[in-house]
């Protein structure tokens, strides 16, 4: 069988690509690996009718719905080759076996490159955040603690005093400039040069520990992740990569077509944003876009 599209990604944005295409009733495969980028995070915020709800309901929710459609195939493999060209792409994954699509969608996501602080990683996503938006309400107005990753990091200091009274570590990653420092006293962000040693206490209360001994009690913790595209797949079909200011993604059109014919991308792996809201609507654009140009003559539509 030859899939009108395959998805590769069953996470928000490939959900909503592959719900798009089979509302048209189109064969549509999905090839997921279950590795959401907010597999961490208990909740989700910000996403219209599902603020608070858990964020892996929200996934399985939105798979047996889409499920529910006939002509949608799911495999819950990881998809390690692609090859092929327009109308004609095969995918295999990781139990060896193969399939065949006349259009590719990427929807992979993205791999945060964490701060190599002790105890961050374990409280990502649980009280070590990177959105304002998605988890700076949960806050409750408390003492918010931003863990510098680079010069970058004083636009998500500036934002954070709207949600709590903020201090800014900026652990040796950068020297702010007369202009930055004067913007934060502005703000009111408090700045700390001590060095942070580790995070501690208790997952849903962090302690930053800092190397003069002083410990620090806050209500959550923000900072910068560097992210990388998930899986070889852009890098096999030769899809040009942009580099942004957090990382890199897949270039895409407006109508979210790679420089590849006939090969899409949506989501984090096309974006430099990280939502649910926008991995939806992003997923959108790249289903309707993909259906599309199995209709009529001429790329991307």
């Amino acid at each position: 069988m030859t899939y009108d599209a395959i998805v590769v990604g069953g996470s928000y944005s490939g959900l909503s690509a592959a719900l798009q295409i089979a509302r048209a009733r189109r064969k549509v495969l999905v090839v997921d690996a279950g590795e959401r980028r907010n597999r961490f995070a208990e909740s989700s915020h910000g996403f219209l009718t599902q603020d608070g709800s858990q964020a892996a309901q929200i996934a399985t929710l939105g798979r047996e719905q889409l499920l529910a459609y006939p002509n949608v195939t799911w495999i819950d493999e990881r998809a390690e080759n692609v090859l092929g060209s327009l109308d004609a792409f095969t995918i295999a994954t990781s139990s060896g076996t193969s399939f065949e699509g006349r259009r590719l969608i990427l929807a992979t996501g993205v791999t945060d490159i964490l701060p190599t602080v002790p105890g961050l990683r374990e409280r990502w996503g649980k009280s070590v955040f990177h959105c304002p938006y998605c988890h700076g309400y949960e806050t409750d107005g408390g003492n918010i603690g931003v863990l510098a990753t680079g010069s970058l990091s004083t636009h998500q200091a500036m934002m954070l005093p709207d949600w709590g009274r903020t201090t800014f570590f900026v652990n040796n990653m950068f020297e702010p400039d007369d202009d930055q420092l004067n913007a934060l006293a502005e703000r009111g962000v408090q700045i700390e040069y001590t060095p942070v040693k580790a995070i501690s206490g208790e997952r849903v209360e962090p302690v930053v520990e800092l190397s003069d001994g002083r410990d620090m009690l806050f209500s959550g913790l923000f900072t910068l992740s560097r992210t990388a595209v998930t899986g070889p797949l852009p890098h096999q079909l030769g899809c040009d990569l942009e580099d942004g200011l957090l990382g890199t993604f897949i270039r895409t059109e407006a109508s979210k077509m790679t420089s590849v014919p006939g090969v899409y991308a949506c989501g984090d792996t096309a974006l430099m944003a990280g939502s649910v809201s926008f991995a939806v609507g992003d997923g959108v654009k790249a289903g309707v876009s993909a259906h599309q140009s199995l209709i009529f003559s001429g790329l991307p539509h």
